[in-house]
């Protein structure tokens, strides 16, 4: 994989963070810093074999990186990745609440208009009412 993460769909890292036991991988890996396949299965409850496919998973969606240092092939987290999907993340919360308060505001600028659903009082109405 290129060591360029921009061109990773978020799909991928959306789908690696979705697992229960990839995530209790990564926060395992994030507290401690490095670990092999067999350190992280000793403390979980599946094999060792599972760990390794799913850091795996984790390899591909760069949220990983495995070196092998003699033998052994020790894991660390990659935050890079995670920083890139939570900013897009945030991006999109913030069009979307750019949205709703355009819808926010049409509607309230309707409501004093009388122009508001069938049922609901204006703000006009309203105070003829509280004047009564």
């Amino acid at each position: 994989m290129s060591g360029n993460t921009e061109d990773l769909p978020a799909e991928v890292v959306l789908g690696a963070l979705a697992d229960t036991t990839r995530r209790q991988i990564l926060n395992r890996l994030a507290r401690i810093g490095e670990a092999t396949a067999t350190t992280l299965a000793a403390e979980m409850s599946v094999t060792r074999q599972a760990v390794v496919q799913h850091l795996s998973i984790l390899e591909t969606a760069c949220l990983v990186k495995g070196q092998r240092i003699g033998r052994e092939r020790r894991f660390v987290v990659c935050p890079q990745r995670l920083t890139e999907t939570a900013r897009w993340m945030d991006s999109l919360a913030a069009q979307w609440d750019s949205r709703l308060g355009a819808i926010k505001r049409i509607a309230e600028q309707a409501h004093l208009e009388g122009v508001g659903p069938p049922g609901q009082q204006t703000a006009t109405e309203q105070e003829e009412t509280d004047d009564s």
